[in-house]
């Protein structure tokens, strides 16, 4: 596993060595606008198959992506106007924006779902990486699912290697090493201990439709607000 610390000076340098590696087919650990994430190329069936593993996800439960601005964006995804205003009122920042994929896109996070989660972190590094690699990068907490992601790479590193690796051909897990996990990284960008944060929000749009799907950093209020409606009344409240 290699390692470089981010410094203001060496975005550049770590975007480039992160893209080479994703285009290699390789995992990242990277920070973001809110948590570490583990970044893969989005499109690649191999390397979301090994990020799933690495993380003990659920594969019914979707991965999304980071894309540098939103011209790439609506390479990937259906943006309609409701979705356009959300890039305009939050992103660069903590959002995603689950809209429908564009007819052709249908590989990595993108296989058996009709919809496609894109983001644009505000982070200098996302963004150099999204323009080095040039195409979309997995954003999913770095962590175990279920489990809290920590705000520090060695307290990640310890959580993912904590159950072993399970390889994603054979589907067997060896619980005598207990490396592998973290063995299926290539590289980690430690930018170190990042400030507590939530998650980032993610809303779906669908038509004139907008479902707040995961409430985090921007609360759910501000979402309608920003698109001049009002919020839904939830059940029990």
């Amino acid at each position: 596993m290699e390692r470089l610390a981010l410094t203001q000076a060496s975005v550049e340098d770590a975007a480039a060595r992160a893209g080479a590696l994703l285009r290699a087919g390789g995992v990242i650990l990277y920070p973001t606008d809110t948590l570490y994430g583990l970044g893969a190329d989005a499109l690649s069936d191999e390397a979301i198959a090994k990020l799933y593993s690495i993380k003990e996800r659920d594969g019914s439960k979707p991965i999304h992506c980071i894309v540098a601005d939103l011209a790439m964006a609506q390479t990937y995804g259906e943006f309609n106007e409701t979705g356009r205003r959300l890039v305009k009122e939050f992103l660069p920042g903590p959002l995603t924006i689950v809209v429908e994929k564009k007819q052709g896109i249908d590989s990595g996070i993108a296989r058996n779902i009709e919809t496609i989660g894109i983001r644009i972190p505000d982070n200098e590094f996302c963004i150099a990486l999204a323009r080095e690699f040039g195409k979309p990068y997995t954003t999913t907490s770095a962590n175990v699912s279920g489990m809290e992601t920590p705000t520090i790479v060695e307290e990640i590193l310890k959580q993912l290697s904590s159950l072993g690796f399970v390889n994603p051909n054979s589907g067997l897990r060896n619980p005598n090493i207990g490396n592998e996990a973290t063995d299926a990284i290539d590289l980690v960008i430690d930018a170190g201990e990042l400030p507590a944060s939530a998650p980032s929000t993610v809303v779906g749009v669908s038509g004139t439709d907008v479902v707040i799907l995961r409430e985090g950093a921007i609360p759910a209020g501000e979402i309608f607000e920003a698109l001049g409606k009002l919020l839904p009344e939830r059940d029990g409240l």
